[in-house]
């Protein structure tokens, strides 16, 4: 059987499964969590690391992404290596160099053991359009967003294994959409697991997710692709190349309100003050910090959200 590798954040899947290993994107196990870290600033990180420490996670070696997206997981994830998980970190060019992000990839497929599978990058270039091409269904009111999202933020991984993911794709739900807004979720995913099933209660239609879109909108069938593709992943570069594609994309999906999501003790809480300035949009700004069900402050902001956007429409 395959290794598991843990990843921290967004490392090539595509890669990962050409080096004969198997990721799993450690936070996807968070927001179903029960854990509740005494040792924290972001409990995203703290949960995971201390999943890792407790061995609670069955992985066998750790891939951190310390350069680029999330800061916290630098140190939690030095927590683990020193605990003894074999550990690698991957770094992200912030000016988008294409030749450094080469060489960190070139880095990685050594800490994998080199590249033995080829065939995987076409196997997920396919999957990443079945992808897409399920994303404009919620954007054409023809899938609920909730169910997209389930579907799209696994693809940092492929769920484990992407011949059964390429099936859960097609399984996903067809069916036309009643709602009374359309609206983008951009920053960090909730960690609330029921966030978009509460927004629906209230008629909100979310036709974005900022964060899953990167997994699908980057990939490649070399090296030399990988670095011209993921140079470009927006969490790791300039803000100003990051509002820029979230303009075209809120233009593109027709959005009413923007929804960002923070999550407490993250650095990119920072940025909300920036969006509200280059967004032109009605924008609700919530805060989330250890995984649970929405809660009743959060069900009221969302239901006057929506109240505010229906009478503006």
């Amino acid at each position: 059987m395959n290794d598991t590798i843990g990843i921290t954040a967004l490392v090539p899947p595509e890669l990962m499964y050409a080096c004969g290993k198997r990721p799993l994107d450690v936070n996807n196990v968070v927001p179903v969590s029960s854990s509740s870290p005494s040792n924290k600033l972001c409990a995203w990180t703290a949960i995971w690391r201390d999943m890792i420490l407790n061995g609670g996670l069955d992985i066998d070696s750790l891939v951190v992404v310390a350069g680029g997206d999330c800061h916290n997981a630098l140190v939690d994830g030095q927590k683990a290596e020193l605990s003894g998980m074999p550990t690698h970190y991957f770094f992200y060019p912030f000016d988008g160099d294409t030749d450094y992000l080469r060489s960190q990839l070139e880095k990685l497929v050594r800490f994998l053991g080199g590249i033995q599978d080829e065939r995987m990058f076409s196997l997920i270039s396919d999957l990443k359009a079945k992808g897409r091409a399920l994303d404009e269904l919620r954007v054409n009111d023809r899938a609920r967003g909730s169910d997209v999202f389930s579907a799209l933020i696994s693809f940092s991984d492929l769920a484990g294994n992407p011949d059964i993911f390429g099936k859960t794709l097609d399984s996903v739900p067809r069916t036309d959409i009643r709602y009374s807004s359309r609206v983008a979720l951009i920053g960090v995913p909730p960690i609330y697991p029921d966030f978009h099933e509460t927004a629906e209660g209230f008629g909100l239609h979310v036709v974005y997710d900022e964060l899953p879109y990167e997994f699908l909108r980057l990939g490649g069938s070399s090296l030399d692709s990988l670095a011209s593709s993921y140079r470009d992943y927006s969490f790791a570069g300039p803000l100003k190349n990051r509002v820029r594609l979230i303009q075209d994309e809120l233009l593109r999906r027709r959005v009413d309100g923007v929804i960002h999501y923070t999550q407490y003790a993250c650095h990119h809480t920072l940025e909300d003050e920036i969006f509200r300035q280059h967004l032109d949009y009605p924008i609700l700004t919530v805060q989330g910090d250890l995984p649970r069900p929405s809660t009743e402050q959060l069900k009221l902001r969302l239901e006057a959200f929506a109240e505010m956007l229906g009478v503006m429409s």
